[in-house]
């Protein structure tokens, strides 16, 4: 018979950023925390999302750089070999590193336990509990004052006829491939599968997107969408945007993908690897949350309310596994809330007003407040300006002016409600618009804020003052 265990303050299911950032919030607050982690330490982001397909991207993004580095007078182009699998090797070791450092070594520094097993919830709804299954063998069965579900998500595939016999590639097993592929078919345009298409692409993969909504990046501002679209067509990618996968085949090797195209007609599209890039699900799958009376959504989410509380009220969930915005920031704060009401009765609840939102392409695709098409919708007065980025002096000396930054503006207060940028660097650039939102500016206060030249968040000040002049009528640096 397994004895239960009392005396914990928090029992965290899942070891990802919200798992260790609610572990740490409780531990600092004098609680005593045990966390329960099935596989591998730390999660999606540093595991097999943010961190080993950024460090991808920033070598295939070395790669093209010296491919076309005759955009500069004087300079010729190269094309360095690809070696694939040293350049995994590469993406393992950070991985491995990271993984110690943020992780593993911090749950020593600060004194918690991990349990590795399998956690199902058991007991009832007034007093709930966790049976572990332990990797090794045997089981624990922990009780806690609070509980913490941060267990993620997984990537997701659609019903496709013939998918699931032909094989396909997730962006995690992409990721684990050793050759480079000669070819791939990516199904999904918007931030994963953009991510992985140009990565593979910059490597040497010849690459056809499937998207099937009406272009690339659709959940970004029209014109964002048709800079990435003319930077793929420039790279070389293939793009069939309102084009549905109806089915997949296996010939000779390769994957035979049959698509709908938004005239209705059928075409046969070819390839060695499919990738799926179509979203996440929240991963619930053993947990038995229905023991303890905790509901979930029509997608598997765990619903919860503004403080991150379940429908049990002892049992708090933070991070992809809640259905929200699928960010590692997003995550940690979640998860540190969760802890702050769960063992201080904080009361606090998140501002997402202003959540900015990057796109790892190159050039990078940002975001942070609301759209045009939302500004509409909301019934609020809206005057929205495009700068291109030939107007901005860095791409100029960057010899890359493909891009652009957009300012969504109430006309009645004058304040930015939105920025959108595609641009090298949009992700710095949308951290100082997460600012400026944030202050509440209006576009006159940052038409007139300073800027340092040759930067390219100065073009949210060139940007705003299109509001008032011709930008293309100022001298290099005018004020």
């Amino acid at each position: 018979m397994t004895t239960t265990e009392p005396g914990f303050d928090l029992a965290v299911v899942g070891s990802g950023s919200a798992a260790f950032a609610a572990a740490i919030a409780a531990t600092d607050q004098g609680g005593r925390v045990v966390m329960v982690e099935r596989g591998t330490i730390g999660g999606t982001c540093v595991n097999v999302g943010c961190v080993p397909s950024k460090a991808l991207l920033a070598a295939a993004e070395a790669r093209h750089t010296a491919a076309v580095a005759d955009r500069f007078p004087g300079l010729a182009p190269a094309e360095p070999p690809a070696g694939f699998g040293e350049v995994i090797g590469g993406k393992d070791a950070l991985v491995e590193e990271l993984r110690a450092e943020k992780y593993a070594d911090l749950a020593d520094d600060y004194g918690w336990e991990i349990v590795h097993g399998t956690a199902t919830f058991a007991g009832t709804v007034d007093a709930p509990e966790l049976e572990v299954a332990l990797n090794e063998g045997g089981s624990r069965r922990i009780e806690a004052g609070h509980y913490l579900i941060a267990t993620g998500s997984a990537p997701w595939a659609p019903p496709v006829e013939g998918l699931e016999e032909a094989g396909y590639l997730t962006s995690t097993t992409a990721m684990e491939l050793t050759v480079l592929p000669e070819s791939m078919l990516v199904v999904g345009g918007n931030a994963v599968g953009l991510e992985q298409a140009q990565l593979f692409a910059r490597l040497g993969t010849r690459v056809t997107v499937i998207e099937a909504l009406n272009r690339l990046a659709p959940f970004e501002e029209p014109e964002v969408s048709q800079v990435i679209e003319s930077v793929f067509a420039d790279e070389g990618i293939t793009v069939h945007t309102g084009a549905t996968l109806t089915s997949v085949r296996t010939d000779g090797g390769e994957r035979v993908a049959t698509v709908r195209t938004r005239d209705s007609e059928t075409v046969e599209l070819r390839a060695r690897h499919l990738l799926i890039a179509t979203g996440r699900r929240p991963n619930i799958t053993g947990l038995n949350l229905d023991a303890v009376g905790v509901q979930t959504g029509t997608r598997g989410e765990v619903m919860v309310d503004d403080h991150q509380r379940t429908t049990n009220e002892r049992v708090w969930a933070a991070g992809d596994i809640t259905g929200g915005a699928q960010f590692v920031y997003v995550a940690a704060a979640q998860g540190t809330l969760a802890v702050d009401n769960a063992l201080g009765a904080a009361g606090r609840t998140l501002d997402c007003t202003a959540l900015p939102r990057v796109t790892f392409t190159s050039p990078a695709i940002a975001a942070v407040g609301m759209t045009d098409a939302q500004m509409a919708e909301a019934g609020l007065p809206c005057d929205c300006r495009v700068l291109p980025l030939q107007y901005v002096p860095r791409a100029l000396v960057n010899r890359d002016t493909r891009g652009l930054v957009k300012l969504v503006v109430n006309t009645d207060t004058g304040r930015v409600l939105g920025v959108h940028a595609i641009a090298d660097g949009a992700g710095d650039l949308i951290t100082a618009a997460t600012y400026a939102i944030t202050a509440g500016l209006t576009v006159d206060q940052l038409a007139h804020a300073w800027a340092p030249y040759l930067t390219m968040a100065e073009a949210l000040k060139l940007a705003a003052q299109t509001f008032t002049s011709d930008v293309a009528r100022l001298s290099c640096c005018a004020g």
